[in-house]
């Protein structure tokens, strides 16, 4: 309880930190329970957006999106990487393919690290189907997620774009500015997206 009222009444001088670019490489050296104490992503996020905007992922994927970004998959032109989609969305568990790393020693891979990315999922686990733990990586630290599921820790991988401000990665940018539009109404009008995540958003919500 200390650790998160303290991280609370630091929250302006991280902000002040992470959008400075001579400290922001800094920012999990001087905080680093980060890593280890879950849900403190979570909690700056809310600090920045509101609980609404924050719950909006988990609240409304499966109920108001999945099904209709199935449906518009579906009237695709069919590839086996869009059929493999398709196959790990009807994955009971909770629908969203781990199509990142997968490992079982935490360390190694940190230390395998050569260069700087955008922040990506790690999957502790012998295989996809027994991962018991997720982890956002971020400039050779690990951020251990509080959600054991896939869908739950993409939600806190999108977090922490905003809560240690870096961008998105360019492959993927049309997927997140989606999911930052569409799902969390963030910045919708505001920020640039291609005109087919403009499209897919419009039929989606109309």
């Amino acid at each position: 309880m200390r650790t998160i009222k303290k991280k609370k009444l630091t929250f302006d001088f991280r902000r002040n930190m992470v959008l400075d670019l001579q400290q922001s490489s800094n920012v999990l050296s001087l905080f680093p329970r980060f890593k280890d104490v879950k849900g403190l992503v979570e909690q700056d996020f809310v600090l920045m957006f509101g609980e609404d905007v924050s719950g909006k992922f988990l609240e409304k994927w499966t109920t108001a999106f999945k099904k209709k970004i199935i449906q518009q998959c579906r009237k695709l032109p069919s590839t086996s990487e869009l059929e493999n989609l398709l196959l790990a969305a009807d994955n009971p568990e909770d629908g969203t393919e781990v199509d990142d790393d997968i490992g079982t020693n935490i360390q190694e891979h940190l230390d395998s690290i050569t260069s700087s990315a955008q922040p990506y999922l790690l999957a502790l686990g012998r295989n996809k189907k027994t991962v018991h733990q997720f982890f956002v990586i971020l400039d050779k630290n690990a951020i251990s997620c509080r959600s054991a599921s896939a869908l739950g820790a993409f939600d806190e991988l999108f977090k922490v774009h905003y809560v240690f401000a870096t961008t998105y990665n360019p492959m993927l940018y049309n997927m997140f500015t989606f999911i930052q539009t569409t799902v969390y109404n963030i910045d919708v009008g505001k920020v640039k997206e291609s005109p087919g995540v403009a499209e897919v958003r419009a039929r989606l919500l109309h």
